[in-house]
This record gives structure tokens, C-alpha cells and sequence, in this order.
């Protein structure tokens, strides 16, 4: 069956895409160059079709900043299987010091055939979106945090710290803030072109939020979102993020898997009878990563439902409340007894995420829905 399989591997960049291609009952892989638009890819997928004399074409190229956008205009225009593999998980010789897109391709032909590539689970163009629309506001928080930094160290440089024990950018930090009057004509253009940059940053940030919430109601992430806000420390933005960068938790079939993907497990480098760990190994979704690790924050608080979070969980199924109520009590006394040992508290923070997501993992993956399901019955 191997030999009525086109292997096909593309180094792919904005302008061109290197092309290599072991057709059926070939021995070598051949190789060209062809441009990167919609017609110069139909013309590719032509050329397979017809030189691979009706044999299963499949095709690989890395993740990178071209998106999913040529796996899609691929299987769109003829019928193959087109696959976005994870660059990270490549294997690579350590003595290769030379790298081309022409052996990049081929390379890729190789070990696609192999079967030694991970695939990247592609998301659909409505959860791309939103998973674009959620990372856009990622990035005007980033920007806030760099205009407001900014202002404060051009106070600093000119003399002015804010002395009140309030904390930065309450209302009080605001008033004095706006209260600031340089003699300097120019010092009073840069503050007052900062403070303008701050309003427009926040209002960008506002709108966003709000374009998150009507999100958060389409029918794909009304659920999830729902019973991820049961949760302490997890409100819609963060259940959104959760749900758009995972797009589909069903692709995990046990926690250990989940939290691997999000690069929270240790490193190890182990070896005959020595066994070294190190810190997490950041593989995988950052943005989720980020998020949980901010609301991770939240369990070293004593178990409890205040107001919001109980206003959050009207109307959610008794299961969820359940799990999330469980979580509360188990990661506090997790915070507290690492605490009395000594450990920092970032490890801690760590540590109490590494277990949450075994929480959110049991709530939401379908498998416990169904084996919950039969005990009920």
C-alpha cells in the first residue's frame, strides 16, 4: 500500500514554496520551486493529480507564520491530505550545519513517510477567527503595559513618584497623574502624548472585551465558557482563551496529555541511574499558559464563593460546581502545605496550575460526562 503513496514535503514562505515529491513507485524524490499564489498552487495540485497516476497524494509543511491557509487551498483544489506539523517536534541531526529549502523539503518528504512528524490539529476559519480575536486583545494588554510603563519611568526621569499607598493606576494614581504640570512646553507635549496613548489603549482594550463577550455566546463556546466560569480565577476572557486557543479538549484523552501540550510539566534529563529535573518546559500554547497561570493566583485564598463567582454559577450543572468546589479545597491546602515547606511561590503557582487543569479536564472532556452518565443511571 506504501507504493501508491505520493509523499510530498513543502518548505513554504511568503513569496515561493520549495517542493519536494517521491511519487508512487519512484526511488528518489524530485524537486522544483513554485510560486506562492492561488494559481501557482492549483497548477502544483494539477501536476501531482496527474503525475502520481491516481495514487493517494499526501503532503506536509511546518507551522509557521503562513497559517493553515495553504492546507486548506490544497485539499480545496484536489484530493489529497494535507498536514501543518509542529517544527519544535522535528527531528534534527546535531552534525547538519547546513540548511537550504530545497533539503528543508526534502528532509520533510523523509520523515513524513516515516511517520515521524506531529501533526498540528488545524482549527476551523470560525475558531481561527476567534482565536485571532483573543490573541488581538492579548496584544492591546501588552500595549497598555508598555504606554503605562512608559509614562511612569518619564515622571521618574523628571522627579514625580507617586507616594500614596494606593496602588498604580487606581483612581487616585489617575487624578494625580492628570494633575502634572511641566514648565517645559515639550515636557508637557510627551506627558500629554502619553496619556492620550493610555485612553485610546484602554478603549481599544474595552472593545475588545466586549467583542470577547458576544463571542463567548456562540453556540460552540457557550458551554464551555459557561462551566469554566464555575471556576475560581477563571472569568469569560480567560475561559475564552482556553476555548479558542484549545479548540476542542476532546483531543486530549487524559489531563497528563493537556498539561504536556501546555508546557507545564518539568524538563528531565535522565540518564542510566541519574535522574535531573529542571523547570517546566514551556512547550506548546503560551497564551493558555499565561492565563491559568493568572488564575492560578487565586488559590492561595482560603476555599470559598464570594459573590461574582456564585452569581456565575446560576443556572450551571450540580457535576461542574462539584468539580470546581473540589478544586478550591484541594489546591488551597496544595498552596499551603508548599508554602510551609519553603517553596517559592512562583514554583507553587506552578505546581497549582499543573493540577487545575486536571480539574478543568474532568469537567469538560466528554469521556467524564458519559462515564458520569452511566453511574448516575
Amino acid at each position: 500500500m506504501e507504493n501508491r503513496i505520493t509523499w510530498v514535503g513543502l518548505d513554504a514562505h511568503k513569496r515561493n514554496i520549495a517542493v519536494a515529491a517521491l511519487f508512487a513507485g519512484g526511488r528518489e524524490p524530485e524537486q522544483w520551486t513554485v510560486d506562492n499564489t492561488a494559481s501557482s498552487i492549483r497548477k502544483l495540485v494539477r501536476k501531482l493529480e496527474r503525475d502520481s497516476k491516481g495514487a493517494e497524494i499526501r503532503c506536509c509543511y511546518e507551522a509557521g507564520p503562513c497559517g493553515y491557509a495553504l492546507q486548506r487551498q490544497l485539499e480545496k483544489e484536489g484530493e489529497l491530505v494535507c498536514e501543518v506539523v509542529a517544527p519544535s517536534l522535528i527531528p534534527s541531526k546535531p552534525g547538519d550545519r547546513i540548511k537550504t529549502d530545497r533539503r528543508d523539503a526534502l528532509k520533510l518528504v523523509g520523515l513524513l513517510r516515516a511517520g515521524l512528524l506531529t501533526a498540528v490539529q488545524p482549527p476551523t476559519p470560525e475558531q481561527e477567527a476567534v482565536r485571532d480575536l483573543c490573541r488581538c486583545r492579548e496584544d492591546a494588554r501588552e500595549d497598555l503595559h508598555r504606554v503605562r510603563h512608559r509614562l511612569l519611568k518619564f515622571l521618574l526621569r523628571r522627579g514625580h513618584n507617586f507616594q500614596d499607598t494606593s496602588r498604580p493606576w487606581s483612581q487616585k494614581h489617575r487624578k494625580w497623574v492628570r494633575s502634572l504640570r511641566f514648565e517645559n512646553t515639550l515636557d508637557q507635549v510627551v506627558l500629554d502624548e502619553y496619556v492620550l496613548a493610555i485612553d485610546q489603549t484602554e478603549q481599544r482594550l474595552k472593545a475588545l472585551d466586549q467583542k470577547l463577550e458576544e463571542a463567548s455566546k456562540l453556540p460552540i463556546y457557550c458551554e464551555p465558557v459557561a462551566w469554566l466560569r464555575c471556576f475560581r480565577g477563571i472569568d469569560t476572557i480567560t475561559a475564552m482563551i482556553f476555548a479558542a486557543e484549545l479548540h476542542g479538549i476532546e483531543r486530549f484523552d487524559s489531563p497528563r496529555k493537556l498539561a504536556a501540550y501546555l508546557g507545564v510539566v518539568p524538563k528531565e534529563y535522565s540518564s542510566s541511574e541519574k535522574t535531573r529535573r529542571g523547570g517546566i518546559t514551556k512547550t506548546g500554547n503560551r497564551h493558555i499558559r499565561r492565563a491559568l497561570v493568572q488564575a492560578g493566583w487565586q488559590y492561595r485564598h482560603r476555599a470559598g464563593v464570594g459573590g461574582k463567582l456564585a452569581d456565575r454559577r446560576k443556572g450551571q450543572p450540580a457535576r461542574v460546581i462539584a468539580i470546581a468546589d473540589a478544586a478550591q479545597r484541594r489546591l488551597y491546602r496544595r498552596y499551603c502545605r508548599m508554602a510551609e515547606k519553603g517553596k517559592p511561590k512562583n514554583k507553587i503557582v506552578i505546581a497549582i496550575v499543573r493540577e487545575l487543569i486536571g480539574f478543568l479536564w474532568a469537567a469538560l472532556h466528554p469521556s467524564q460526562l458519559e462515564s458520569r452518565g452511566r453511574r448516575a443511571a
